[in-house]
């Protein structure tokens, strides 16, 4: 084999702060408090403390390779731990606050943290499970309050150490920089483990033009939560390319989001359909309250946007929503739906049936899918589980043996979602593999039906899960959330979702709840709507 030419340059974390010192140093990172106060400072003051606290890291005893993790919001701290910790040596581990205590500990106890950055308005979950843990130093971000008894001063911490003695490490691309676990949906959550050079390749992935195409120029506000799969690369890519970030705190209400978004002219946001919608609301309420014409694209994912949120948003107020699909196996991004220059020569109707899928593969990332006996065509109507592949893509999970059976012996890891795969690579997700509804042999998407009724005017929130039938196995029931003074009858949903669908398809019920149960990543929790109408029968049995 001839080999060529060129450099042997390591694809680590630490070459983002290099760059970041070298060119970005005057643009700003901004930080709205939890008192809805703005903290200003520079990728200067930025570089400095993260190098503060990479060295003030080592001075608690850790040694590579050891786990430091964050209860944190989307803050300029949280972004230092982001590259701060892996700069150092250690590997980056973010917890969702969000989740049950039990679950924390567990977390926390498996990834074998031994020390945690603790947002000061999230101490007390931490100490909930605290004692469960082998955490040896609990560090509390606060600007200055008091800390626990126990406890040290984040700024008290970073201003013992010296940037001086920062040196810029030179280690493998393959050593571990972060880690992140599932939400535990099905079993204990499980961890995936990402290295520097996964993560810069995502990076570089996210930046790229049929992506999100970000730049120096840009203002990104990632709504997405930093303790959901690394903020969906947004933090690293950003400081990557220079561009300005806005971090909006604890503070994810429409009116606090829609200040940030005018008042920084923010070009480019992220986050789940459930915040976003909140957003639309109050644009609809106050239509000329707000300047957002900086905003080039709001990326949308975690779950499916309603196709009339995209066309609402669009139409009445010029916002163009994108989709992004992606796992925390996945680091996460996988798929994006920015239509190409084919799709933008169809009407707006068809334009619009594409930007409501899920998209296709960003580079590196490889997909397939199959069902019971084989591949399916890419054709758009074949169902089969999605399978995924590419260099940020986990191979197993962390210390969980018991998940092998989601990787393929070839190398390829199971997604469990449903999906079909059209002749432009789009993927749409028709639902969750344990999330299909088998009615008399056939099968139907509780997402599609879903995505229809929060369609409708009246309706806030729609989750739609199996009911048992006597003749006909299983049939669809939709609990629904009405929006604030709307109301809605049974009949004119039937008729709602009669347009578009096949008459088995159609609910045997509709259930009007106050709320519908969600997941710590904002999803549907299905289990326990599932548990919370056990027993219940089809009124058509």
């Amino acid at each position: 084999m001839l080999e060529g030419l060129v450099q042997d340059f390591q694809l680590t974390l630490p070459y983002f702060l290099r760059r970041a010192e070298q060119l970005y140093g005057h643009r700003e990172i901004v930080t709205r408090r939890p008192d809805k106060s703005f903290h200003r400072h520079t990728y200067a003051d930025f570089v400095s403390r993260s190098k503060k606290l990479a060295v003030a890291l080592g001075s608690l005893g850790l040694e590579p390779g050891d786990r430091v993790g964050t209860l944190g919001w989307n803050t300029y701290q949280h972004l230092e731990a982001y590259l701060g910790v892996p700069s150092s040596g250690l590997v980056l581990h973010t917890l969702n606050p969000r989740l049950h205590e039990d679950d924390l500990a567990y977390i926390a106890g498996h990834a074998e943290d031994r020390v945690m950055l603790v947002d000061e308005t999230l101490v007390p979950v931490f100490e909930k499970f605290r004692e469960r843990t082998g955490v040896e130093h609990a560090v509390v971000v606060t600007e200055g309050g008091d800390v626990p008894e126990g406890m040290i001063s984040y700024e008290d911490l970073i201003g013992s150490s010296d940037e001086a003695d920062f040196e810029y490490p030179d280690f493998d691309e393959n050593q571990a920089a972060a880690m992140c676990y599932t939400s535990g949906t099905t079993g204990r959550p499980k961890g995936a483990l990402y290295s520097h050079r996964s993560t810069v390749l995502h990076s570089m992935m996210v930046a790229m033009g049929n992506t999100f195409a970000l730049s120096e120029s840009d203002c990104v506000l990632p709504v997405v939560p930093m303790f959901h799969v690394n903020a969906w690369g947004l933090p690293f890519a950003s400081v990557l390319v220079g561009a300005k970030l806005m971090m909006p705190g604890p503070n994810l209400d429409a009116a606090s989001l829609l200040e940030d978004l005018e008042q920084e002219e923010v070009t480019l946001t992220a986050g789940v359909p459930t915040v976003f919608l909140a957003v639309l609301q109050a644009l609809d309420a106050e239509p000329e309250r707000y300047d957002l014409s900086k905003l080039r694209a709001m990326v949308i994912g975690g779950s499916a946007a309603p196709k009339g949120v995209i066309k609402d948003y669009k139409e009445r107020h010029g916002i163009e929503v994108v989709h992004a699909w992606g796992m925390t196996e996945m680091s996460p991004i996988g798929t994006v739906a920015n239509l190409t220059t084919e799709m933008k020569k169809l009407p707006e109707e068809e334009q619009l049936e594409y930007k409501a899928k899920q998209g296709y593969p960003v580079p590196f990332v490889e997909i397939r899918a199959r069902d019971d006996e084989r591949l399916v065509p890419w054709d758009g109507e074949s169902m089969g589980e999605l399978e995924v592949r590419g260099p940020w893509v986990a191979s197993s999970y962390y210390e969980a043996p018991e998940g092998d059976d989601k990787f393929t012996d070839d190398g390829w890891f199971k997604t469990g979602d449903v999906v079909t795969i059209d002749r432009f690579g789009f993927i749409k997700i028709t639902d969750r593999s344990k999330d299909l509804i088998k009615s008399g042999g056939e099968w139907i998407s509780s997402v599609e039906l879903e995505n229809a009724l929060m369609a409708h005017p009246a309706v806030s929130q729609a989750c739609v899960i199996a009911i048992p039938h006597e003749k006909w196995d299983e049939r669809p029931l939709a609990a629904i959330v009405l929006r604030e003074g709307e109301s809605a009858t049974e009949d004119e949903l039937h008729s709602h979702l009669e347009v578009d669908f096949a008459r088995f398809w159609l609910p045997d019920a509709y259930e009007f709840v106050e709320a519908i149960p969600m997941t710590a990543t904002g999803k549907f929790q299905k289990l326990k709507l599932r548990e919370q109408f056990e027993g219940y029968t089809s009124p058509k049995s």
